[in-house]
């Protein structure tokens, strides 16, 4: 490993990567990416990865509609294969949302993205499987689907590295020295690192990073389950991606023949004693939601599953700043479940941020370390929380 760069990003998942991958585009290559584990192994490598940009807010919209356009395009602007998948989007939403769905769809449209209310007859033509109710409504993206988190991951990494960065594996960051309130050094578990920039990207294990240095980061790590269900392919060959906020619940196909089911209550837990499995009666009731949206699914059943962990903040969307107080200190934390769709444009307006003092590309103001102090938080359409 090497003792100094000019860039050290602590956490391997996919918004390290991104990153890492991003800063070479801007020139910067001697950088160094500290793992505990390995690439992906944290919240990363348990997502849905869900590609939707349906959002209450324009600045999380637009990072997720301009990140589609890279997962599409990954092997041109990245190299190596996202795995996407088009599936189409449909948000389902009881009438108490109604406005909420009208007001997102609005802005979206207005962002250029490709969305647009629908009605039940719509949805025959659209997604003849999916029955709703008539006082539900419902939105549709035709571009959304899915991706693959390991293979972006990885990807992110390996081009990385052609370009002169350093992905360091098993090898945790134990501390982040500050002297003379700069960033000096970052310490692991196989020397010291001497660099004028840290970037803490280590999802759920951020607030312990950053508590270390002594800066208090509002994060929350919750469980999110998951299940993988096989399902009858000879009557539901395939099925769109949803967000059920009439059900507090998503889905989407997982290949040919499997439909990948995440599910609550997201409730507060311990990093290192949660449960990484899935609560049978929980997903049994959530199978029974399931069916209700699509009665297909009704002769579907639990193949496996398993749980992770959103890293939530008090608004349920990202802290993407520098850390005030502690120059050369940045951080890319509380992705609140959204991390994996946003990861190509955070590691774009991360990277002009660290290089060129201000994200260029999309302003990520909004989601600035000091908005909760200042009572600014973000705000969201729907009581589904994950949706914000």
């Amino acid at each position: 490993m090497k003792s100094t760069a000019d860039v050290v990003i602590v956490g391997g998942g996919v918004i390290g990567a991104s990153l890492l991958f991003n800063l070479g585009r801007l020139g910067v290559t001697d950088t160094l990416l500290l793992e505990k584990d390995v690439l992906g192994s944290g919240s990363t490598g348990r997502s849905q990865a869900i590609c939707r940009m349906h959002y209450s807010n324009p600045v999380t919209a637009i990072m997720a509609w301009e990140s589609l356009g890279i997962f599409n395009n990954f092997k041109e602007v990245v190299g190596g294969e996202s795995g996407f998948v088009e599936t189409g989007y449909l948000v389902v939403v009881t009438a108490e949302d109604s406005v909420g769905l009208a007001r997102n769809v609005s802005m979206q449209y207005g962002l250029g993205i490709d969305t647009m209310r629908v009605t039940a007859a719509d949805l025959r033509d659209i997604a003849p499987m999916v029955s709703v109710s008539d006082d539900e409504f419902m939105a549709w993206e035709p571009k959304s689907g899915y991706a693959d988190p390991y293979m972006v991951t990885t990807s992110y990494g390996a081009r990385a590295k052609e370009m002169g960065a350093e992905i360091s594996l098993r090898n945790p960051a134990t501390a982040i020295e500050v002297e003379g309130g700069r960033v000096k050094a970052v310490v692991t578990a196989e020397g010291r690192v001497e660099t004028p920039v840290a970037v803490v990207a280590a999802g759920p294990w951020s607030k312990q990073v950053l508590g270390n240095m002594g800066v208090d980061v509002p994060l929350v790590p919750v469980r999110h389950q998951v299940a993988s269900l096989t399902r009858p392919v000879d009557k539901l060959p395939m099925h769109p991606t949803v967000g059920d906020i009439a059900q507090s619940f998503s889905f989407r196909p997982d290949g040919s023949a499997l439909t990948m089911m995440g599910f609550g209550p997201e409730d507060e837990v311990d990093l290192e004693t949660y449960n990484q499995g899935v609560d049978m009666d929980v997903m049994a009731e959530a199978l029974g939601r399931l069916a209700l949206r699509i009665p297909a699914m009704s002769d579907a059943y639990f193949r496996g599953g398993w749980s992770g962990l959103f890293t939530t903040t008090p608004d349920w969307h990202p802290i993407l700043d520098a850390v005030p107080g502690i120059e050369g200190l940045y951080c890319a934390v509380g992705f609140s479940g959204h991390g994996f769709k946003l990861a190509p444009m955070i590691g774009v307006t991360m990277a002009e941020l660290i290089v060129e003092g201000a994200a260029k590309s999309v302003d990520i103001s909004p989601l600035r370390f000091s908005r909760f102090e200042e009572g600014d938080l973000m705000e969201s359409s729907y009581r589904y929380r994950v949706l914000a």
